[in-house]
């Protein structure tokens, strides 16, 4: 059994912004992850509505990624694969933080995980960064533009190349969200992914997964 750690924020959570509650599991990506994947994976969801990468949250206590992840990463090993897709948040306007900025708080979220060599199968950190897709400018006309701030849009599209540097300078596999065929916006809020964009998203982590394993295809849902 390998086991797959999915830690990331409101999109790996499952928010529903139609109705402002949560997608159930299998709607969730990670959800969907597990059925294509099938009985040879523990597929184990770690997401949070908030959550940054390494910003305190002024207005909210524990949506610091980098204060959990490492008990969350030990009370699930060992892991043999972590996926970690964050950085929505981060380009908030109360955190006053640049994209560049931000690629450096994920910078030091890995290095946090690569320090953990005994909680991941052989000691060695096998990390999967997400660039999650960029938020619409469209937002700014739903009832997060207030939440969000100025500007966060415009921010999140500079994150991609940031983060897929990042990851290579940590040594970290990467992908980017925004350019899987059907990964898209849900249009109740732009900031977040569609039941749609949840299918795409892990039909696409289970390609590459099944082929870093040497698995022999994706599952068909049922």
């Amino acid at each position: 059994m390998r086991t797959i750690v999915c830690f990331g924020d409101s999109n790996t959570h499952g928010y529903d912004s139609r109705t402002g509650g949560r997608f159930d599991r299998e709607t969730r990506w990670p959800g969907h992850l597990a059925k294509l994947l099938g009985e040879g994976y523990s597929v184990i969801e770690e997401g949070l509505s908030g959550r940054t990468t390494v910003f305190e949250d002024p207005l909210y206590e524990g949506l610091s990624g980098i204060s959990c992840i490492h008990p969350i990463l030990m009370s699930h090993e060992p892991v043999d694969l972590f996926i970690l897709m964050l950085g929505t948040n981060d380009v908030k306007s109360r955190f006053c933080a640049t994209a560049e900025n931000i690629a450096r708080g994920l910078e030091r979220l890995l290095r946090k995980l690569q320090s953990c060599k005994e909680a991941f199968c052989g000691g060695e950190a096998e990390i999967l960064v997400i660039a999650p897709p960029p938020i619409d400018k469209r937002y700014e006309k739903s009832a997060v533009a207030g939440e969000m701030g100025e500007l966060c849009a415009e921010k999140s599209r500079e994150l991609a190349p940031l983060f897929e540097r990042t990851a290579k300078l940590c040594g970290a596999d990467f992908l980017d969200a925004g350019t899987i065929p059907g990964v898209e916006m849900y249009p109740y809020d732009y900031m977040h992914l569609s039941p749609d964009a949840h299918r795409a998203l892990a039909g696409e982590l289970a390609k590459r997964i099944l082929t870093r394993y040497n698995d022999s295809g994706v599952r068909p849902l049922s």
